[in-house]
């Protein structure tokens, strides 16, 4: 198809390795010719949710279903561009209560957003995994390093919920103060560096293993959003982007399997992708509705419990109804 036949989209998204052949145009997604941008996603997911800037966006997996929930006029598609499990996000003063998160109940916890996926997985962890349930602390809402931040997308919380707004003081100022006992926040609060916060849990990685072993979720943090008028234009965009995505995914694992050469300034870093095949089975990181759908559930149904969503969401609610199957041969 000849360029001045495509149609011309806006694209905004995060650096990361697997979209980096779509962002370069080394893969193209058919019929389609993509400016993408390139943002931090605090940034993205603001300015898409608020203002709905661009034609597609990288999507924070929380306010997607938030927006689901509410009929807005945004739809998914299936490809996943952030996924990481959030026993690291739990931060306290290097004098706490390490590997001991019991000791949270009766206190106040810090937070960026409601609609934050990391904190949505997070509180689902201290209220499932460490019996600290959501109205067992104090929330305290605000920037993790910078005071200052809002919600973006206000829903309601669950009866009893205490949470109280900080517009002046970063979180990060309140730990080192002694005025909040811990931070959920998918960013590293600035003292992390220097070691005066610490991680909740010390080994983080062995609960995570031990957590996706026992319940087979692999948390899914951003997905890809499209507005609603143009997938009512061009419904035929949807599925040919989850092949582009898909292809560009590709491409980005066999660089990292890749044994000739290395593709990313860190030893072993072929051996490691192995190896967490071969944990996984296959594919760590699959795209699509159906080789999601424990993860995806178990989300829909922490969205639920912390009243993210009203209702209990279905994980085909999420995405656009050309993407949730595909054709076999």
């Amino acid at each position: 198809m000849s360029g001045e036949h495509r149609l011309d989209l806006v694209m905004a998204t995060s650096d990361s390795d697997h979209v980096r052949d779509i962002v370069s145009g080394a893969v193209t997604a058919q019929g389609i010719n993509l400016n993408c941008l390139l943002f931090d996603v605090e940034e993205i997911f603001f300015r898409f949710t608020r203002h709905r800037e661009w034609h597609i966006s990288e999507m924070s997996m929380g306010k997607l279903a938030a927006l689901r929930a509410l009929d807005d006029d945004v739809i998914g598609i299936p490809v996943f561009l952030s996924r990481m499990f959030r026993h690291s996000a739990l931060y306290i003063r290097a004098d706490g209560p390490v590997d001991d998160p019991a000791a949270l109940r009766g206190g106040r916890i810090g937070f960026p957003e409601w609609t934050v996926t990391a904190t949505i997985y997070g509180r689902d962890l201290l209220a499932k995994e460490y019996g600290v349930g959501l109205t067992d602390v104090e929330w305290v809402q605000g920037g993790t390093n910078e005071p200052g931040r809002i919600e973006t997308l206000t829903t309601p919380v669950p009866e009893g919920v205490r949470i109280v707004p900080e517009a002046d003081r970063s979180l990060a100022d309140l730990l080192l103060a002694g005025e909040i006992d811990a931070i959920l926040a998918p960013h590293a609060p600035a003292a992390f560096d220097d070691g005066r916060l610490i991680r909740l849990i010390s080994d983080t990685q062995a609960a995570e293993r031990e957590y996706h072993a026992r319940t087979g979720v692999f948390p899914i943090m951003h997905a890809v959003a499209l507005r609603g008028d143009v997938h009512r234009e061009h419904p035929w965009i949807a599925a040919n982007l989850v092949s582009a995505f898909t292809a560009a995914k590709e491409r980005a694992v066999a660089r990292a399997l890749d044994v000739n050469a290395s593709k990313v300034p860190i030893a072993w870093a072929n051996s490691t992708a192995q190896a967490t095949f071969d944990e996984f089975g296959g594919d760590p990181w699959p795209y699509g509705v159906e080789a999601n759908r424990v993860t995806l559930e178990a989300f829909l149904a922490m969205c639920h419990e912390q009243r993210i969503t009203e209702r209990l969401l279905q994980p085909e609610e999420l995405f656009a109804p050309e993407t949730r199957q595909t054709f076999r041969i």
